[in-house]
């Protein structure tokens, strides 16, 4: 009898035994399942179509059902660093954040008063269990909620919290927010697996952030890179597609822009039936600030320009116009010159703008012409108009002018050493006779030729022009 006894209550001890282990097992398939469904949710986050803020609730709610917690809630890095933001939050989880006294009476009668300050929040570097952790940059494990000063004030309230886990979320050397779990009185603390589960958690976590950062910033960078390229086809419009007709001259231009869109401007302008305006311009910096005030510049130049022989006057109206609208740190240089194909004369006005080069062909001599001017756009006109006057340039048969922008001449090789103006009327002097279309060919050669692989540092601009 006591042989049977024995037996059946070892056959009764092993049954409760298996039964455990089989509830422990499905147990843990169904943390499993969970996990894979979580990381299979973060394989989104290696996509270019998943949305930071959808990547966000499934982070927070995904470690939620993992772990079976009250509530969650996520805090990412502002852009700046100098504070975090919240994210994504989950119903009714408590605030991590020390909240004024008046914002949780209003709480007792009005809950959503609570959730819209935590919501609206920033947490600053050791502000709180999600400051401390961030400043830190190592997890918590709380399961008193007398250890925080957070957690006991919402001792008495609905939202009372007795065991929250926190972690920074790392990737290498970044650090891309926080992750915080939280668990009340009514739930089962945290043990010191679930601890383990929720770290392991958090660096899957914080991989996806930055591969979602880095995703993101990839498009952006496409669509900047779309909009400049429309910018680039707008200012290509913008600049003459070819070269002028008129009588008794030749002429030639390019621009080649240092990045997607140039600084510099060039222009032929139909003054009436006698005279042609030409206009080489360099705007200050690079980029699209100098190309929107380029283009401001072209605008305001075609409006004064037409029926007006004085080029002098054509640039103090522009300089009176553009004034006001120029940041103080910025400036435009400008060459303008009137081409009279019935006097056979040209007209020259100069704001500040390089020296255009004159070449002589009955001598090869080579000279700068350098009428006195003030660049646009720093002075109202009282010293601008003072300044700038007509300037005729006798031209002979053959005989050419060079308008150019400092690109050419500044341009770097891979010593830091300048192509210079020496260089420039070196290579205008071997192709002067051949016309402005061979000058242009000639220098833009000379300058690749001399710069090799470094990249070019600004904006050139060339125009040349031939007495026939």
């Amino acid at each position: 009898m006591a042989c049977l006894v024995g037996w059946i209550w070892m056959w009764r001890v092993q049954v409760a035994r298996i039964r455990a282990l089989e509830r422990s097992k499905e147990a843990i398939q169904v943390e499993e399942t969970l996990v894979f469904d979580f990381l299979h949710g973060l394989g989104a986050a290696f996509t270019e179509t998943i949305r930071a803020a959808d990547l966000h609730r499934l982070i927070v709610e995904g470690a939620t059902r993992i772990l079976d917690a009250h509530g969650g809630a996520l805090y990412v890095v502002e852009r700046g660093g100098g504070k975090l933001t919240p994210a994504f939050l989950t119903k009714g989880c408590p605030p991590l954040v020390e909240v004024p006294p008046h914002i949780l009476q209003q709480a007792a009668s009005t809950p959503t008063a609570l959730e819209s300050y935590v919501r609206s929040h920033p947490v600053h570097v050791g502000e709180g269990i999600i400051g401390r952790a961030w400043e830190s940059s190592e997890a918590l494990f709380l399961n008193d909620g007398a250890a925080s000063e957070e957690l006991a004030q919402l001792r008495e309230t609905s939202l009372a919290t007795t065991s929250v886990l926190v972690t920074p979320l790392l990737y290498g050397k970044q650090n891309m927010g926080v992750l915080a779990l939280a668990n009340g009185p009514a739930s089962p603390p945290f043990s010191a697996s679930d601890f383990v589960v929720f770290k392991s958690i958090a660096e899957q976590s914080a991989f996806a952030l930055y591969n979602a950062v880095v995703y993101s910033e990839a498009n952006e960078k496409k669509r900047l890179d779309h909009d400049l390229q429309i910018a680039r086809e707008i200012q290509r419009i913008l600049l003459p597609s070819e070269s002028p007709e008129i009588a008794g001259f030749e002429i030639s231009g390019i621009n080649i822009p240092a990045s997607q869109v140039s600084g510099d401007y060039f222009d032929y302008i139909k003054i009436d039936e006698e005279r042609l305006g030409v206009a080489i311009a360099d705007v200050s910096g690079k980029g699209v600030p100098a190309s929107l005030i380029m283009a401001i510049c072209r605008s305001v130049l075609r409006s004064q320009a037409p029926e007006n022989s004085s080029p002098a006057e054509v640039l103090k109206k522009v300089n009176r116009q553009l004034y006001p609208d120029i940041k103080e740190d910025m400036f435009i240089s400008m060459a303008y010159l009137v081409l009279d194909h019935i006097r056979a004369t040209v007209t020259l006005a100069r704001a500040g703008h390089d020296a255009p080069l004159l070449y002589r062909a009955a001598t090869g001599e080579l000279t700068p012409v350098k009428p006195p001017g003030l660049v646009l756009g720093i002075d109202s006109g009282s010293v601008f108009d003072r300044i700038t006057g007509d300037f005729d340039v006798p031209l002979e048969r053959d005989d050419c002018l060079i308008l150019y922008t400092d690109g050419v001449t500044e341009a770097l090789d891979g010593n830091g050493d300048e192509f210079g103006p020496e260089r420039m009327m070196q290579s205008v002097r071997a192709t002067a006779e051949f016309g402005p279309a061979a000058v242009i060919q000639r220098l833009i050669d000379d300058l690749r030729s001399f710069v090799g692989a470094t990249p070019q540092n600004d904006d050139i601009t060339l125009i040349v022009i031939r007495k026939t």
